[in-house]
């Protein structure tokens, strides 16, 4: 499944392409994938029960990133490809292509979740689906078998910055208008959105970084009102490279929402984070 696009303002950010408009891109392409695969006209899915169920993510990442190649009015396509995991879990890979050269890898995998409780977000399950979608062996399912596998190693590992490494706490309260998906749930993307805001209040010069590898692990999900906080670790880096681990935390009680791993190229000499 290949789509091609032109970049202009809505796909466009201060250094190329939107790293935040093609997660949600791309996101969208993997609702649509898994409706095509089970042979629906649109992505409207249930599980054993009857209830309506939605494609929650729980690992994301982002590699070999270019972005700031693309310029306005760039013609690019985004080629994606989709793998059933099991009954309820789905991976998905995506190739940017500029002038037929790939200047990023998104990979995402999903599971179907549903609420507990009508209208709690923080009741979020992982929802009983009918029968597994059909699956056939392929290089795409040892890539989505190797993805799960990454995740499950994730969760168990231990944070990728060290105790000491300098530090940045910040607080936000998402915005229902901004932040929040048509389901009333914390959008995904809008995770990677406050950690470049995080970052961005740390450390910042006239000449924006460039992203190279961003992974997001994802934990939970909040209702509206209620905040998050931040907490940015640096992380070892090569030279010309900077590196943060950052830790979510839901503001109600403290649960873990994400932890995401980001990797950025500096477009000219800048302060290194600190303290």
């Amino acid at each position: 499944m290949v789509g091609r696009y032109t970049a202009g303002m809505p796909q466009l950010c201060g250094s190329g392409l939107s790293e935040n408009w093609l997660l949600k891109e791309c996101g969208h392409r993997h609702w649509l994938a898994i409706a095509h695969r089970q042979g629906l006209a649109r992505p409207r899915f249930h599980d054993a029960l009857g209830q309506q169920v939605y494609a929650a993510f729980t690992l994301v990442r982002i590699q070999q990133a270019q972005l700031e190649r693309v310029e306005e009015h760039d013609d690019f396509d985004i080629a994606t490809q989709c793998q059933p995991v099991g009954r309820a879990q789905h991976y998905s890979r995506h190739e940017l292509l500029l002038r037929g050269q790939c200047i990023a890898v998104v990979e995402m995998l999903s599971v179907f979740v549903r609420r507990a409780q009508t209208g709690n977000n923080r009741s979020i399950v992982r929802a009983v689906m009918a029968g597994a979608d059909a699956a056939t062996p392929s290089a795409l399912a040892a890539a989505a078998e190797a993805f799960v596998q990454r995740g499950r190693a994730l969760r168990c590992a231990g944070p990728r910055s060290p105790a000491d490494a300098p530090s940045h706490a910040s607080a936000f309260t998402p915005c229902p208008y901004n932040d929040f998906n048509g389901a009333d749930l914390l959008y995904f993307s809008s995770f990677q959105s406050m950690v470049d805001r995080a970052e961005w209040d740390w450390v910042h010069n006239a000449h924006p970084a460039h992203l190279r590898e961003r992974e997001l692990v994802f934990y939970g999900n909040l209702d509206i009102g209620d905040s998050i906080r931040s907490d940015l670790r640096a992380a070892p880096a090569c030279a010309g490279q900077f590196a943060h681990c950052s830790v979510l935390q839901r503001g109600s009680d403290g649960l873990r929402m994400a932890e995401i791993f980001t990797r950025k190229q500096l477009a000219r000499p800048a302060q290194a984070l600190a303290a």
